[in-house]
């Protein structure tokens, strides 16, 4: 089974991501902040890093360059905020889910970068 990080700190929004991937048999580890997320066991080999960019304790663009330094697991950012064009700069992730996201769209990205 393959395993999804996610990192959202909005509740509804990651309780409602993390039914629809285990819906489709997917693995989900959820975290709501980056503290928590920094502190998860490293012994979860993630198949893919999905993060929010705006949270309370820091920036999931910070995770996502941390990520990306130590591994070549796809990272898919959602923002309601940013752009594609601004997070560049920061965090090259594997692609960009603006939000609101379409249910079918966040799930042919996550099967996109998970068959990898």
């Amino acid at each position: 089974m393959r395993t999804i990080l996610l990192l959202e700190d909005d509740d509804a929004i990651r309780e409602v991501i993390h039914l629809i991937l285990e819906e489709e048999n997917y693995n989900v580890v959820s975290f709501s902040t980056v503290a928590e997320f920094s502190s998860r066991d490293e012994n979860i080999n993630a198949d893919l890093f999905l993060l929010d960019v705006m949270l309370p304790d820091g920036s999931g663009l910070d995770v996502c360059e941390q990520i990306k330094s130590v591994s070549n697991t796809p990272v898919l950012v959602m923002s309601a905020h940013a752009t594609l064009k601004d997070i560049e700069s920061k965090c090259v992730p594997s692609n960009f889910i603006q939000k609101p996201f379409d249910i079918e769209n966040l799930l042919r990205q996550v099967k996109a970068h998970v068959a990898k």
